[in-house]
């Protein structure tokens, strides 16, 4: 695989802040997102308020319409009003010269609806009847009429029940929404830890052998800064993306190898072996990067003669596997050695957790040809054409 060619200059692009929502865009989303819910909700309700008029006057047709008609109209007038609130809101916002902000959930957006729901339903619905049955229907101001009473009843009693139902589930839709955003900023905090995982000795240490290199091998010195640079470059774009193409995984890997084959010399062997067709799969950026080190720290460091590490990739399905092998020192043989593989390993698991829940998983095992070593496994169903979840 060739190894990636220096940039000119570290076009890094700051990462800005991500603009609040308008309530009027806040509101449309919560009613396009519970369209579904809202129909059932309300079709279930207007269907036992049916039955329970059928039950004390007979006539479940004509009751079934009445209710349909009236908590149409009652969801309507709620769901209008809180357009206006929110279109209102937005203007007001704008005139004080303050930001866009989506203040309005639950009962607070419900309410002000709620009361002209209860005050304008009933007598909207009849028109509605009227409208499809092109007769005339009793009037809702006639209230010594003891079915109007009951109708209106049921009807003021039904819209509290289903804004009270429905003002629930957005706030634990809400809940929910604010759950995810937790568990990607988790996500984020641990990229920037495993970013920070990034040995300080092994730049030191780098930095030391260019400086002997600038006055014996000045060529191989200034490879080996473009390579450094190159993977400080990739640390830095990995805190601003969510995810990057896996070639430039692999540029970045291949960059770190080169880097340390300047410490560990002929005692390093290397191998990538990237397909072309999945080149261009997006994949959570520096994600090989801690089973890279581990196959190195723990697994050739402490082999004399060294080893090789071979970084592959494939296709099984839907899935992509990505496997990270070296030829060192194998698991369990030497428990200081490995001692401190754990760390690593839990932030890849945890990292994949939150991105891909059950869907990716991570393995380390002995390697099982003669050559020894260790095998790591990460399993993603990147190979899905939905990308992974937003950190």
């Amino acid at each position: 695989m060739p190894l990636p060619q220096p940039s000119e200059a570290l076009n890094v692009a700051p990462a800005g802040p991500t603009p609040s929502r308008t309530s009027l865009q806040g509101t449309l989303a919560r009613m396009r997102a519970r369209l579904g819910t809202h129909v059932l909700v309300v079709g279930g309700l207007c269907l036992a308020i049916a039955v329970i008029l059928t039950l004390l006057d007979g006539n479940f047709p004509k009751k079934l319409l009445y209710s349909l008609c009236i908590g149409v109209a009652c969801t309507t007038i709620v769901d209008l009003t809180r357009l206006a609130e929110a279109w209102l809101s937005d203007r007001l916002r704008q005139s004080r010269g303050l930001p866009p902000f989506d203040d309005l959930n639950g009962w607070r957006g419900a309410l002000p609806g709620s009361v002209l729901a209860v005050l304008l339903g009933p007598g909207a619905g009849v028109w509605l009847v009227e409208l499809f049955t092109r007769q005339p229907a009793e009037s809702m101001l006639n209230l010594g009429s003891s079915s109007t009473r009951i109708i209106i009843a049921f009807s003021v009693l039904g819209t509290v029940f289903a804004v009270v139902v429905i003002s629930t589930m957005e706030r634990l839709s809400a809940a929910r929404a604010q759950a995810e955003a937790a568990q990607r900023l988790a996500a984020e905090n641990q990229l920037r830890l495993l970013q920070s995982q990034l040995e300080p000795h092994m730049i030191f240490n780098t930095l030391a052998n260019l400086r002997v290199l600038i006055g014996l091998e000045p060529a191989r010195a200034q490879a080996m800064l473009d390579h450094l640079i190159h993977f400080l470059r990739a640390t830095l774009n990995a805190s601003r993306t969510e995810a990057h193409p896996l070639a430039t995984e692999f540029d970045r890997i291949a960059d770190y190898l080169t880097l340390m084959g300047v410490r560990m010399g002929p005692r390093l062997q290397v191998q990538l072996d990237l397909p072309d067709a999945l080149r261009a799969l997006p994949v959570p950026p520096l994600l090989l990067q801690p089973l890279v080190e581990n196959a190195i720290k723990h697994g050739l460091e402490p082999h004399v003669q060294g080893g090789r590490v071979t970084v592959s990739a494939r296709a099984d399905g839907a899935y992509l596997v990505l496997d990270v092998r070296d030829t060192g020192a194998g698991l369990g043989r030497d428990p200081a050695a490995t001692a401190g593989t754990q760390f690593g390993l839990s932030q890849v698991r945890q990292r994949l957790s939150t991105l891909y829940g059950q869907a990716a998983t991570l393995t380390l095992q002995a390697a099982s040809d003669a050559a020894g070593g260790t095998l790591a496994s990460v399993r993603l169903p990147t190979l899905d054409p939905a990308p992974p979840k937003t950190p």
